[in-house]
């Protein structure tokens, strides 16, 4: 069967290490094949023994890039591009599976995994699709860095352009790229699913019921408010916001991983 190959990037301190440890507790969980899970990070304090930390590089273009992005209107670090680097895991075989630390695995993700294979596949933007847009939302994201190194390449290789042709959103940059040169495709709506637009109730029923979980979601992604450590004990930032304590979320993010793993990773 293989391995099954996982990835995901954390840098600062705005996440600790628990998420990235309950992340590979739920891929490990939810993939059939015997999971091989890549952290690359500059703390590597409190992270899980079995994940594979991969030191997160200065990029020769990082200044550039950088200046690039200050302009306004310009937000996020565009961080992401360094897991695309060819040779990033010499001895790597297969695709990765890339998640944001702010997603919760709720499913089995083998369809994820294996999606349109040869193909970048993220999900459609919410957001940016109800614009018109064909921008792919970065929560989740599959690719092989044998097939698709030019996802770094062409960054590298003029930051600056790139960064203001994708107004400094890497999600517009990765997609966009993959459509241009037609390797890209579109996960399952119903299987990466927005806890803010797919699982938060519309007033009064979201003061009466806890969000729900759609049937066939696989992962759900907290972009925006609430966050997932607000969304566990019920938050309110506003009347259309609220929502009461989400038992699903507490099951799958913590206590399933602290089973998994022990609590000392959990």
């Amino acid at each position: 069967m293989g391995t099954a190959n996982v990835i995901c990037i954390k840098w600062g301190t705005l996440f600790g290490s628990e998420y990235v440890n309950r992340l590979y507790s739920g891929a490990r969980r939810n993939l059939s094949a015997e999971v091989r899970f890549f952290c690359m990070t500059e703390h590597r304090d409190g992270l899980h023994p079995s994940i594979e930390v991969l030191d997160l590089p200065e990029e020769p273009f990082q200044a550039e890039m950088d200046a690039a992005l200050a302009v306004a209107n310009r937000q996020g670090a565009m961080r992401k591009v360094s897991l695309f680097r060819p040779g990033l895991i010499p001895d790597l075989d297969g695709p990765l599976l890339g998640f944001d630390l702010d997603v919760v695995i709720t499913g089995p993700l083998d369809d994820i995994l294996h999606h349109a294979p040869g193909k970048v596949a993220m999900r459609a933007d919410w957001v940016e699709a109800r614009r018109g847009r064909a921008t792919g939302h970065g929560s989740v994201f599959r690719f092989d860095p044998a097939l698709h190194g030019w996802l770094y390449e062409t960054l590298a290789a003029d930051p600056r352009g790139e960064v203001e042709k994708a107004r400094g959103s890497e999600q517009r940059y990765t997609s966009t790229l993959a459509q241009e040169r037609d390797a890209f495709a579109y996960l399952p709506p119903d299987q990466v699913v927005s806890f803010k637009h797919g699982c938060l109730r519309l007033p009064p029923m979201n003061y009466l019921a806890e969000p729900r979980l759609p049937d066939n979601a696989r992962v759900v992604c907290f972009h925006g408010r609430p966050k997932m450590s607000e969304a566990v004990e019920g938050y309110h930032g506003s009347v259309i916001r609220h929502t009461r304590p989400c038992s699903w979320l507490r099951e799958h993010w913590i206590e399933r991983a602290r089973d998994d793993l022990g609590g000392a990773w959990g």
